[in-house]
């Protein structure tokens, strides 16, 4: 019986209820997703030569014949060889095997195999480690393009690719192609069945390339479709209308000028607010670039047309903080500011909850706590989410549900972490993006250095000589603890903020106060510690990225990296920014002892520039999009194929092709895009009820 799309992975040879189960934490159940679980990477196994002829510098395939029973010797605890010497028609080759003891019986005296890996000369003697090996008579996976899978405990690379190869023969043309033929010709795009063959088992990387286009630009086009409507879903639906008022009264009762991004984007806002159609809008500023000033005037206009204002921040310590900062700014216009957080005493709670009720409360900041049950506003006409990737797209629509009344409260999303363009255009599909891209005045550039490990105690001496001046500093780590996660291969290992922080203390600064914080601790310790640096009672804080979105520290001017190589560029600007935040000049120091020029080269651009918009294009350059999708709004489907750095011309054309589509047919309901439309719901199963 032929294998179909449907079908439990465990009925296939090899596969069984165990390795079923460990399949499922790959989110592989069917014959389905086994197909449309792509390679992350390939071998190019095609090259084979004699043993004598085997390049140094290259893996090839030597097909060679055992000689001599495998042999084993235990070294010491935890680490085991078998070495097997083979032959080909000229010479001998020993080969190496490391904690694979079952490989004794497993090659056996006679047979001829195809071995993979690369051939190493020591005088007269050739040797090869850890290749990887197939009988010659069963050829599958040598002198081929190889698949590379993400994997999971338990299950072997040749385990999956095997299981692909079995249920290729049978599944690969059941598949739909969910394309309109005018499109795939329009676009010169191959069919799905061929494309989902050939990214598994590619004869030639030029026929590859053909069917990663094809399979990244259905999943651009879906996800443009999805994203649109959304969009559009959101977009037309009557909105509350504001007065219209001149952002140049509220810009008089600021103590300082605005800059030209802050007056653009203030104008951006206001036309939203005051046009009667719903806002949608994203502000996408760097640190320092004043966005919580744009957060206040449209609070501010909210306010003087009648309505009330949330604003959602992602800890306890950020929405104080934006109470600190906004309630002085909009006190001179007579706004009342409130705060609501979890840890708020019950009675606290229930006056706020009062007062939000009677329309007592112009602007309330808090946390989740604002969408618990007992929040009810008497007239909320704007929601504001800080820091966007800690919200999610429900999140952010069971707030503005809190609105009463026909017309829908205003959204605006406020991020300070720079994306590029081609990858705003994914991430927040369903917001209007305002750039603000710049500085206010007297804003301090950090200077920012790459040391090696060479340069550590001369950096002690800076960081004690930043205190003894009354400066506070951060030391930020990787990894909580030791072993967590091991270093890359040739890399340092890792430093464990634990086990730092003690060292720090107990070795190098025993006479500072030094702190710790990390995301493993209860949040009311980690708000005790931040809180602590903020007040000024510790002067070295030794973290892991935690602080990444935390409190204003004006005091703080240094901020110490340890194994910078291990963060994206993103991840750096952000913790950088952390410093700077007061008019003393700050400093940045990242330690590597990375020697790939690829990673020195990263981090001399993040010492060359502050511009968070042009570090981040860099980035996506240098890294791909795993570095930003690693906070990605939650909700939107995940890309298998696309590399939006790489991509970007077929990301256009399925941006195009789903605008066209949907110019004629906005929610996909003639019957010749029923197709389409369902494919749509079933990758935003978690917005359905958006569409309906």
């Amino acid at each position: 019986m032929p294998y179909q799309l449907t079908d439990s992975v465990q009925t296939l040879p090899g596969i069984g209820p165990q390795r079923a189960k460990k399949l499922e934490k790959l989110g592989i159940y069917t014959a389905r997703d086994l197909l449309l679980w792509y390679p992350r990477s390939y071998e190019d196994r095609r090259e084979s030569c004699p043993i004598r002829e085997a390049p140094e510098d290259r893996p090839v395939c030597v097909k060679a014949m055992v000689a001599t029973p495998p042999r084993l010797s235990r070294i010491r605890k935890g680490l085991e060889l078998v070495k097997v010497n083979v032959v080909d028609d000229a010479d001998a080759m020993e080969l190496t095997f490391f904690n694979q003891s079952y490989l004794r019986t497993a090659l056996a005296p006679g047979e001829v195999y195809i071995f993979f890996g690369r051939v190493e000369r020591k005088g007269s003697r050739y040797l090869m480690t850890n290749p990887a090996f197939e009988p010659e008579r069963n050829r599958r996976f040598t002198q081929c393009i190889m698949p590379v899978y993400p994997l999971t405990a338990g299950i072997s690379n040749n385990l999956l690719a095997g299981a692909v190869r079995r249920v290729m023969e049978d599944c690969a043309q059941q598949l739909e192609d969910p394309l309109p033929g005018a499109m795939q010709r329009e676009y010169q795009l191959c069919h799905t069945g061929y494309a989902v063959e050939t990214v598994h088992f590619p004869p030639s990387w030029e026929e590859l390339e053909v069917a990663r286009r094809r399979l990244i630009f259905e999943e651009l086009f879906f996800l443009f479709l999805g994203l649109s409507m959304l969009k559009g879903s959101g977009q037309g639906k009557p909105g509350i209308t504001a007065q219209r008022k001149d952002p140049a009264d509220y810009a008089k009762t600021l103590p300082f000028q605005l800059t030209g991004a802050q007056r653009r984007t203030i104008d951006q806002c206001f036309d939203d607010l005051c046009s009667g159609i719903a806002m949608n809008r994203l502000i996408q500023g760097d640190v320092g670039s004043g966005k919580t000033v744009v957060a206040a005037a449209c609070a501010w206009l909210m306010a003087q047309s009648g309505y009330q204002t949330a604003l959602m921040a992602p800890t306890e310590l950020l929405a104080e903080q934006h109470q600190k900062t906004l309630a002085p700014l909009l006190a001179k216009s007579g706004q009342r500011v409130a705060l609501l957080t979890g840890s708020m005493r019950a009675k606290e709670k229930r006056e706020v909850y009062a007062k939000l009720e009677a329309g007592e409360i112009d602007l309330v900041i808090g946390t989740h706590a604002l969408l618990s049950e007992g929040v009810t506003f008497r007239a909320l006409g704007l929601v504001i989410t800080d820091e966007q990737h800690r919200f999610g797209v429900g999140q952010r629509a069971a707030l503005a549900a809190k609105g009463t009344g026909e017309k829908r409260p205003h959204v605006l999303v406020m991020s300070a972490t720079p994306i590029p363009r081609t990858l705003a255009l994914i991430v927040y599909g369903d917001l209007e993006v305002s750039i603000m891209d710049e500085r206010p005045p007297g804003r301090q550039e950090i200077q920012t250095v790459l040391i090696g490990e060479d340069k550590r105690q001369r950096l002690y001496g800076f960081v004690r000589k930043q205190v003894q001046q009354g400066h506070q500093v951060y030391m930020v780590c990787p990894a909580v603890e030791e072993n967590e996660e091991s270093a890359l291969p040739g890399a340092p290992p890792l430093k464990a903020v634990t086990a730092y922080a003690k060292e720090l203390q107990e070795s190098v600064f025993p006479d500072l106060r030094v702190g710790l914080v990390h995301g493993k601790q209860k949040p009311k310790d980690k708000e005790a510690a931040m809180s602590a640096f903020a007040r000024g009672e510790l002067d070295v804080l030794a973290a892991t990225t935690v602080i990444e979105v935390g409190v204003d520290v004006p005091n703080a001017t240094l901020m110490v990296i340890e194994n910078a190589e291990r963060f994206g560029l993103s991840q750096l600007h952000q913790l950088r920014g952390r410093v700077g935040r007061g008019s003393d000049q700050s400093y940045c120091v990242l330690i590597s002892a990375h020697t790939n020029p690829d990673t020195r080269q990263r981090l001399k651009a993040l010492c060359a520039t502050n511009d968070g918009f042009a570090l981040a294009e860099e980035d996506l350059r240098l890294r791909g999009p795993g570095d930003f999708f690693g906070s990605r709004q939650h909700g939107l489907p995940p890309l298998k194929m696309a590399d939006l750095a790489g991509d970007t011309r077929v990301l256009y054309q399925a941006r195009d092709a789903a605008q066209t589509l949907l110019h004629t047919d906005p929610q996909l309901t003639c019957p010749e895009n029923r197709r389409l439309r369902e494919r749509v719901l079933q990758l935003f199963e978690e917005h359905r009820d958006t569409f309906n």
